[in-house]
């Protein structure tokens, strides 16, 4: 927990060096003070991997209780300094849940903050922010068979109901009669059935929602065309749980904007009902898809949650974000997202907004030449490719958003974290996008 320092005692303090050793974590002057070493002239991104490496190493020497000066932060970056130093303190110290018979039990640490001045409100935002990102991870980590496309519903239900966001669930026959049968090629295959998850938060004037629209497989074996190895599949829904949970953060937040969260859940399986290479199916748009690949079948359900978006719930723009590609992954590792975009101000505002929460984005190109990565000679689209996965995989979903401004986010790489990365980030789900997505809505509050 992290909370303003009203004298109670503590075991541990912390102070921020500028113009120390980087990175560094050192004795200080006083009996246990860590001096933590930063730039001279601190960027959020500094101050969040900092606040991560002592909480780290405070936990380890077994503290419950550190005091943070952070007016050298406040005075660098103001608000925004002292939100990253909360975040990169209270993210680090998350831990996956675990179904062992004897748990551990670990000591909850505390911060506490001098010199944040009127900090209050920035402190608030931040430790919803920062649980719903914890949130998102936990339904990452979470095996399959304990989130199913059901059970996913009910946890997202379940995480709203004290919150102002309406929470539908469309069944499989509701989505039938919409017409969804590229969500339905893939969620048919599974015994567990699917499930359309929307949730709708109306927090700003009359202006059309802004549309997030998440990856929900729960488990993805490939279907016919099965993966060599299917371990970590149980993550193939990291974009749904991102979306869900910056539109709850945003809600607890009272950010005055309007936003509609769209979660295809369905688990990719091999079955008699199973979908096949070299099937011609339909979609809710009315474009028609020939399979080359029943292991590309995020864009399939993708396809039908965009048009969900724009159809049925009037979104003015859409962001959709998945787990998506191997190829993306293989590109840009665990470093950056792939982003595709048909709109320039919109790509410019999902900057913007990185900028201030550290998450990194890489722009692919949409030249007219990679169309051809997706024709068909039997239906309007491919979708697979022989090459260039994540740009085929990004002009596959821009068929489906028209004209309406549109940002695509393949975060295949990123979604996940082998231990190595930034310090806040503990092994397994990182919560991507979270954050990037509550601060771009943020950002967009009142200028649609």
């Amino acid at each position: 927990m992290v909370r303003l320092w009203n004298g109670e005692d503590v075991q541990w303090k912390i102070k921020l060096c500028l113009g120390g050793k980087e990175g560094s974590l050192e004795p200080g002057e006083e009996a246990r003070e860590l001096a933590a070493g930063l730039p001279e002239k601190p960027k959020a991104e500094d101050l969040r991997r900092c606040a991560a490496r002592a909480a780290l190493e405070i936990r380890t020497l077994g503290g419950t209780s550190a005091l943070l000066d952070v007016s050298p932060a406040v005075e660098a970056l103001g608000g925004e300094g002292l939100a990253a130093l909360v975040q990169g303190f209270e993210l680090a110290l998350y831990r996956q849940e675990n179904w062992k018979q004897e748990k551990k039990e670990e000591k909850p640490l505390d911060l506490y903050l001098t010199g944040a001045g009127d900090g209050d409100a920035v402190l608030a935002e931040t430790t919803v922010l920062d649980r719903w990102v914890c949130f998102a991870r936990d339904l990452v980590n979470r095996p399959s068979n304990k989130l199913t496309p059901v059970m996913l519903a009910q946890a997202v239900t379940e995480a709203a109901k004290d919150l102002p966001v309406e929470v539908q669930v469309l069944d499989e026959n509701e989505t039938r009669a919409l017409g969804m049968e590229a969500f339905h090629a893939v969620g048919d295959s599974s015994a567990n059935p699917p499930r359309l998850i929307v949730l709708r938060y109306r927090g700003g004037r009359e202006e059309a929602p802004i549309a997030l629209v998440g990856k929900g497989v729960c488990f993805d074996s490939g279907g016919y065309s099965i993966k060599r190895s299917m371990r970590g599949m149980k993550g193939d829904m990291a974009g749904g749980a991102s979306v869900c949970a910056a539109i709850l953060a945003l809600a607890e937040n009272r950010v005055p904007v309007n936003v509609t969260a769209v979660i295809p859940a369905v688990e990719n399986r091999i079955s008699p009902a199973s979908f096949l290479p070299d099937d011609v199916i339909g979609s809710m748009s009315g474009k028609t898809i020939e399979i080359g690949s029943t292991d590309a079948e995020g864009r399939l359900i993708l396809a039908d949650a965009i048009t969900y978006a724009i159809e049925k719930e009037n979104a003015c723009k859409v962001v959709d974000i998945a787990t998506l590609t191997g190829a993306i992954a293989r590109m840009l590792g665990g470093v950056a997202a792939g982003v595709m975009a048909n709109d320039d101000d919109f790509y410019a505002a999902l900057q913007s907004a990185a900028g201030h929460t550290g998450e990194k984005f890489w722009r692919m190109p949409d030249y007219p030449e990679y169309k051809k990565l997706i024709e068909s000679p039997v239906a309007d689209l491919y979708n697979s490719s022989e090459g260039c996965g994540a740009i085929a995989a990004g002009m596959f979903l821009r068929a489906f958003a028209g004209d309406t401004p549109w940002v695509h986010l393949d975060i295949a790489g990123t979604g996940h974290s082998s231990g190595q990365g930034q310090p806040y980030q503990p092994k397994g789900a990182t919560g991507m996008g979270v954050t990037t997505l509550y601060q771009m809505c943020k950002d967009m509050a009142g200028k649609e």
